[in-house]
């Protein structure tokens, strides 16, 4: 690794020295709002240094990009960190966290994802998941006293050391029918692998079903509900967006070079998208808790997303990207209102505790019902915008029954997003009132609100954006 690898990669050092420096002050002063307050400035500084400062590198060691793909990722998963820390501030004093740990392990996840989205071949795909992942395993069995929590923590940890396995199995393949870990290399070689392309198919197969896993595509996607429910909001959200998009933003920048791999893989990936967004949309109508409920929708949205990926196309990979940053928005918006609500000993999740809560915290419910109607997909939100675009693409790539398929499964999704409004506003119950909130709370749901509102509205401001930073 050289100087100039070290300047590209200034961004994540920030990240990662300044999550250390954090936990060794934590020895010494382990004072809350210090910590949390110098999380987000560290997170920020991050997002600052990858926008204004210019890589002098293409491609970092050959295993991340350097280029403007790779900063975007990271600016977006540091502002995200930045938002979580903002919400957690409020456990981290109520609820006894060890603040100097967990706004730790929150910078190292960030900087986790921010590598898996920059990775340009195989190494740098396990190095990035495993590193967020790991803080992952700890993050979401953070409450101790929970036991919720803790078997949240310990099914993502076996499943997750079962995808990782799946994936260090599948690499090994595929390094052996190709030679090379590096993205395009590995790609081009299976057209000519030989007697060892059967291998290296597996091997692609298997590091499938372990971003099946990552992602909570169907029949990967039981471990969802169980984690979302028994970790704490601000977990379920980083859980929800940085740790299922980094992974899909891998995936679109491995293939915006345009490979053949896909046409091989075609129609395993058409029966994932189909039979994800359909049991993910069919298993949320009956659920009664919140966050399972937010669970199994993060199914059909992954099922969604890969329909961007199939279709192949330049306008595939971008509606892509976009709707993954706009789900990532609403999807954190939802648990930052989830935190914003909960006090010191719980977190409203069932949904019948929300009956009537829209009339005694209008502004917070008002902002939960929109977020909502983004992710089911309702004009003029960026959800709307987001799923036309998909669905768009896949038409014009000849992929109508997937289109049209994705189209009920929105449908679907309306149902139980519907629901959870009408027990906000549409019922004569008076709901008692819940914890005011702190500013930093109030103001990442402004953020996520505008985020929504001004994307769905002016699409262009980031669609333009998207077609500069494709590969």
């Amino acid at each position: 690794m050289t100087w100039l690898d070290l300047i590209a990669l200034t961004p994540f050092l920030i990240l990662a020295l300044g999550a250390a420096a954090l936990l060794l002050i934590s020895a010494w002063r382990p004072a809350g709002t210090p910590l949390v307050v110098g999380g987000i400035v560290i997170a920020l500084a991050a997002a600052l240094v990858a926008g204004l400062l210019p890589s002098p590198v293409v491609e970092i060691s050959g295993l991340f990009d350097g280029g403007p793909y790779g900063r975007f990722f990271t600016i977006l998963w540091s502002l995200t960190a930045a938002m979580v820390l903002m919400i957690s501030h409020r456990y981290i004093l109520e609820r006894n966290f060890a603040a100097g740990e967990y706004v730790a392990l929150i910078l190292y996840a960030a900087t986790g994802m921010g590598l898996l989205s920059a990775a340009t071949s195989l190494i740098g795909l396990f190095l990035g998941l495993e590193s967020f992942t790991l803080a992952l395993y700890i993050l979401i069995a953070f409450q101790r006293q929970s036991e919720p929590a803790a078997e949240a923590g310990l099914k993502y940890l076996v499943l997750g050391a079962t995808a990782t396995g799946f994936m260090t199995f599948g690499i090994g393949l595929i390094y052996t029918a190709s030679g090379s870990f590096h993205f395009p290399e590995a790609f081009a070689a299976m057209a000519s692998a030989g007697h060892l392309r059967p291998w290296g198919m597996l091997g692609w197969v298997m590091l499938l079903i372990a971003i099946g896993f990552k992602v909570s595509l169907v029949p990967f996607h039981f471990w969802t509900p169980d984690v979302y429910q028994g970790a704490s909001a601000p977990v379920s959200g980083l859980l929800a967006t940085g740790s299922k998009g980094a992974v899909m933003a891998a995936l679109i920048g491995a293939l915006a070079g345009g490979t053949g791999l896909l046409q091989e893989l075609e129609s395993l990936l058409w029966v994932l998208a189909v039979v994800t967004m359909l049991v993910g949309a069919i298993s949320a109508l009956p659920q009664t808790n919140l966050k399972r409920l937010l669970a199994y929708s993060s199914v059909v949205h992954m099922g969604t997303l890969l329909i961007g990926l199939i279709c192949q196309s330049a306008n595939g990979l971008s509606a892509a990207i976009y709707y993954l940053v706009v789900y990532s928005i609403a999807s954190l918006g939802t648990f930052a209102v989830i935190a914003n609500l909960s006090d010191n000993s719980h977190e409203i999740q069932q949904i019948d505790r929300l009956r009537g809560l829209g009339y005694v915290h209008p502004f917070r419910c008002g902002i939960l019902a929109v977020l909502l109607l983004s992710l089911a997909g309702m004009p003029p939100t960026a959800g709307f915008m987001a799923k036309f675009a998909i669905f768009h693409a896949a038409i014009d790539a000849g992929y109508t029954s997937l289109a049209l398929i994705g189209i009920l499964a929105s449908l679907i999704s309306f149902h139980f997003y519907l629901r959870v409004i009408i027990a906000l506003f549409m019922v004569d119950d008076q709901a008692p009132a819940c914890h005011p909130g702190t500013s930093l709370e109030q103001s990442v749901l402004l953020v996520c609100l505008s985020g929504i509102l001004v994307l769905g509205l002016f699409p262009d401001l980031l669609f333009n954006l998207i077609g500069l930073i494709l590969p």
